[in-house]
């Protein structure tokens, strides 16, 4: 009798809980506003097909040289060349491939044999 009177309030919370889930509309059912059927339909500006296309061109780029690359791209300038990378840099990106995966010291030692070899 005591175990009865101890699971009533569980079986009442379980059968509260699946009622509730069940009530829930299914996570593919279509949402009657969606916005973005709306924005599909409409076409783009060219404002926005000129931020599309400096966007693209820019991709790779982040902070302060991405902001004055679209800056100069959305005024009609062409973008600032990327500098090539020097000797070291193009090392330490070869090592760094290499060693990926590598943690601590383990990556570090591993990193500093390979730059001594090239």
């Amino acid at each position: 009798m005591n175990l009865r009177i101890r699971l009533a309030p569980v079986l009442l919370a379980a059968l509260a809980c699946t009622s509730a889930f069940a009530a829930a509309p299914p996570a593919t059912a279509p949402m009657a506003h969606a916005p973005a059927t709306a924005a599909a339909a409409k076409p783009q500006t060219a404002q926005q097909q000129r931020m599309a296309t400096c966007s693209a061109q820019n991709k790779g780029k982040k902070g302060a040289d991405y902001k004055s690359a679209q800056s100069t791209c959305l005024k009609g300038g062409t973008a600032v060349p990327v500098k090539a990378r020097t000797p070291q840099q193009e090392r330490m990106a070869q090592c760094s491939a290499q060693n990926k995966g590598k943690k601590g010291a383990n990556y570090k030692a591993a990193q500093s044999a390979c730059l001594k070899k090239n």
